[in-house]
């Protein structure tokens, strides 16, 4: 590969969260308080604590046609709940080739008291699964990610893991448009939402050569996720956020992103890249943005200094929890 493709391939994959491999996944074994959680044949196959208030499930979903992984940070008295308990959920997505393990590798949310009064849900999303249902050329089948989130992973967590109606959703990158994209989708399922450095609009002329170029540039075909952006624009609308306005009103929503400039969370000494695709990312937020003001949906933003670096997440995640929380009837506690 030459040295322009090689650098065109790297932009596209640090827009898109690529840069980096995901951390090996543990081995789960089942335990016994994970027999017989079902939901519409979604089971939970394993359950492993892997620290303090913090529990990684294995769950066979038949929507994913296989088994995902899922990590709970659960909140203040959750091992000792009582039959019929429930707490508000806050959903955490990622953004593509990371894991269930992205939030609390990347960030500290284990530690912020602010979360001990909530259920934080972080699954697996795919290594490019988008937070959709594939459209697979018309067949439809496996990956369905929406289905998965949404349905059986909502029911498997409300029968055995005390997971209430009261549910918010925040995101990086890819993890951004999922939580956009579910949030308008489903109003009746989440009360606030927010995306950091998100591609909020799939249909963005800037944007859009990202997804029909993914192929030649990494090797992974979206062809089969929303199908043509022509043909299929109809798929495409139904999921980008831009066009779903009109379905958040009277949602939360926060909005962020960096202008592509080196910022007080990027390394110290990074050089400025004019072409650091986190400016472009800008420019689809501030578009979405504008749309979201006229549609009259109740929008806090955000658009500041830095680069698509995931320690911008966790900042941006802080500074949207007080209407995550507001929205999900929890006072944030003080540091």
């Amino acid at each position: 590969m030459g040295k322009a493709r090689e650098a065109t391939r790297r932009r596209l994959l640090t827009t898109m969260g690529l840069l980096g491999v995901a951390a090996p996944l543990t081995a789960l074994v089942p335990s016994a308080a994970a027999a017989g959680r079902t939901s519409a044949g979604a089971r939970v196959a394993g359950e492993q604590r892997v620290a303090r208030r913090m529990t990684d499930l294995t769950v066979e979903s038949p929507a994913l046609g296989g088994r995902a992984k899922v990590r709970l940070l659960t909140p203040d008295g959750w091992e000792r709940r009582r039959a019929g308990e429930r707490w508000p959920v806050l959903y955490l997505l990622h953004g593509i080739t990371d894991d269930h393990q992205a939030w609390s590798r990347d960030t500290d949310v284990a530690e912020w008291p602010a979360l001990r009064d909530v259920l934080v849900v972080m699954p697996d999303g795919g290594f490019a699964g988008f937070y959709s249902n594939w459209w697979n050329e018309g067949t439809a089948g496996p990956p369905a990610w929406e289905t998965f989130h949404l349905y059986e992973l909502r029911r498997l967590l409300e029968y055995g893991y005390g997971a209430g109606g009261a549910r918010a959703v925040a995101g990086m990158s890819m993890g951004g448009f999922g939580a956009i994209s579910y949030a308008a989708r489903r109003p009746d399922l989440f009360r606030a939402a927010a995306s950091f450095s998100g591609v909020v609009h799939p249909l963005h002329p800037r944007l859009l050569p990202m997804f029909t170029g993914f192929k030649d540039l990494t090797g992974v075909d979206l062809g089969p996720l929303w199908g043509d952006p022509v043909a299929q624009r109809h798929i495409w609308r139904a999921h980008d956020p831009y066009h779903l306005a009109h379905r958040l009103r009277g949602t939360p929503v926060y909005l962020s992103a960096g202008d592509g400039n080196p910022g007080p969370l990027d390394p110290p000494g990074q050089p400025g890249d004019p072409e650091d695709p986190e400016a472009m990312i800008n420019e689809v937020n501030r578009a979405t943005a504008a749309r979201f003001h006229a549609a009259g949906i109740p929008l806090t933003t955000h658009f500041h200094t830095g680069t698509h670096h995931p320690a911008y997440g966790g900042r941006e995640l802080r500074r949207s929890l007080p209407i995550l929380l507001a929205a999900l009837g929890v006072g944030a506690r003080v540091r």
